[in-house]
């Protein structure tokens, strides 16, 4: 593999440990807590997974553990989509693994879950482990986004343990795959098997979190990649002086990435999904906020700014949120007659008397390239494709419409020009913060120390997180204690219950506290690159979010 300067520096990082992590391995010992409860449907729950729900949470301390020197086969699965930092969880439940025994082995799931259904692996040798350590991306096994979900699906994933005498299998994912992790480990043993599931807390949208999750990894890395490219973009047009920069976001259900990057940058405007569907607010009263922005700023003569768009602003406006329902619904229900039309206007005659007379009315006034994005091919789940509508680009068309409302009624004398961006896949892939590179290295380290100790259904957890790395706390979280249940395909289905913005949190109400000097002064931060060597202060910093919540 070729190596840039900075990925050899970064191989000589050696990530930090909690200290009830570090030292020996025989010295980290178990606590229990009292028996958990799921979120809510507790009853339900307690018998889709009889066997392993109301698990105590763990805690490390230091102690002994002499059977955590055992030899053991665990296999490891990247699942969902890359997240800064994944590596590094391979590498600390590798380091754990051989530091528990130098005759353990480590196997990769080729692909994600198909690779446990398939028993596609590769070992991942010293060798291998050492070429991937601190860089980003999930190229060292690949990832997928199957879910194992069929009754062949399970079986096969019990076969491919049996064939290699596994004794435990670490799903690395998001709140789909840590799900899939909880029913696999009820799975396996109902079934007879003692292979231990563990998973382990990932995703850049920031929506897999709790009480004991403060963070999903990818997170801190992603969204400081992200507001430097908002910095410099907010840098560049207060230069210029003649921009609106209209910038989309990567979060499908939650804003935390928006959020976090307003709280980095100070933009004119930042919309928060969750607080557009409590308020209800239309998408006209939405353009109107972004119009009130921009007059009030052309009167001071800044005909410039920037906003910052979450990917699934959509699905939280409620006549949006209705559309998408409706043609969901319809397509599924006639997707054969749909599917034979390959014109527009033959496809939006189908739909007039099939939608409801708003709905209708609604995608008939989009603008006709948006207005395809919403009838674009299903996702799996035959939803529509929400990260393929141009969201920041139907804001910038409504916009241009009503300030020409504007100017024509003398309410509006400035200058509009505006410029679309989508900031996602350039933040998954990233280098990892510091911060990053030791947590995700502490929670692979704690995903052996649960294997070790012989634990199953848990999710790796490694808490406060805005003390040193040496004053974390480690250990586990039942995944059952996290779960409730939701409509999916016509059924009640088990889910780890995302986390969405709280508007009622010390995050959302900063930022609530300061939005309407941005909307109108320039205001801008340009957090600049993320820093890799210096002082901590600087280096290893978490995210402006992580540090509210904890009240610094």
């Amino acid at each position: 593999m070729n190596k840039s300067a900075l990925q050899t520096a970064r191989y000589a990082y050696k990530p930090k440990l909690p200290e009830c992590l570090s030292g020996s391995v025989e010295d980290i010992d178990v606590e229990f807590g009292s028996p958990t409860e799921a979120i809510s449907d507790r009853e339900e729950l307690r018998e889709i997974f009889k066997i392993t729900y109301g698990k105590p949470l763990a805690a490390f301390k230091k102690g002994k553990n002499e059977k955590i020197k055992r030899e053991l086969k665990v296999g490891v699965i990247l699942s969902g989509g890359q997240a800064p930092g994944g590596h590094n969880v391979i590498a600390g439940l590798f380091d754990g693994l051989k530091k528990g025994n130098p005759n353990s082995t480590l196997y990769g799931f080729e692909g994600g879950p198909s690779g446990l259904i398939e028993n596609k692996t590769i070992v991942l040798t010293q060798e291998i482990v050492d070429e991937y350590r601190n860089t980003g991306g999930f190229d060292i096994i690949g990832s997928g986004r199957t879910k194992i979900e069929t009754q062949e699906q399970f079986t096969s994933s019990l076969e491919t343990v049996k064939k290699l005498g596994l004794y435990a299998v670490v799903v690395i994912g998001g709140d789909d795959s840590n799900t899939n992790a909880a029913l696999l480990a009820e799975y396996f043993l109902s079934n007879g098997s003692s292979t231990q599931v563990i998973g382990c807390p990932k995703t850049i949208d920031g929506d897999l979190k709790n009480e004991y999750i403060e963070t999903s990894f990818g997170f801190d890395t992603a969204c400081k990649t992200y507001s430097e490219l908002i910095g410099n973009l907010c840098r560049d047009t207060n230069s210029a002086k003649k921009y609106w920069h209209f910038i989309k976001l990567m979060g499908r259900s939650a804003s935390h990435i928006a959020l976090e990057c307003a709280l980095q940058t100070q933009p004119n405007i930042c919309l928060i999904s969750e607080e557009i569907e409590a308020k209800n607010l239309s998408l006209d009263k939405i353009i109107e906020q972004i119009c009130s922005s921009i007059v009030k700023r052309a009167e001071n003569g800044d005909n410039f700014g920037v906003i910052l768009i979450p990917e699934g602003l959509v699905e939280f406006i409620p006549e949006i949120k209705k559309l998408i329902e409706e043609l969901n619904d319809t397509i599924a229900d006639e997707e054969e007659s749909f599917s034979s039309l390959t014109n527009f206007a033959d496809q939006l005659q189908w739909f007039a008397g099939r939608l409801s007379d708003i709905s209708y009315g609604i995608l008939k006034t989009l603008p006709v390239e948006i207005a395809q994005q919403f009838l674009m091919d299903r996702d799996p789940h035959g939803n529509v494709q929400v990260s393929r509508i141009e969201t920041d680009k139907l804001l910038v068309g409504m916009t241009e419409k009503k300030l020409r409302i504007m100017k024509e009624k003398k309410q509006y004398k400035g200058k509009f020009s505006a410029l679309t961006h989508f900031f996602g896949y350039e933040g998954r892939c990233a280098f990892p913060s510091n911060f990053d590179a030791d947590y995700c290295y502490s929670l692979g380290y704690s995903a052996f120390a649960l294997i070790a100790s012989g634990l199953t259904g848990y999710l790796s957890s490694v808490r406060n997180l805005t003390a040193p790395a040496d004053k974390w706390s480690a250990g586990g979280v039942p995944l059952t204690m996290m779960m409730d249940l939701e409509h999916r395909h016509g059924a009640k289905k088990p889910v780890i219950k995302k986390a969405l913005v709280e508007l009622d949190s010390k995050p959302f109400k900063t930022f609530e506290e300061k939005r309407e000097i941005w909307a109108e002064k320039t205001c801008f931060l340009v957090p600049g690159s993320i820093q890799y060597f210096g002082p901590p202060e600087v280096c290893d910093t978490s995210t402006v979010t992580l540090r509210l919540e904890h009240g610094l």
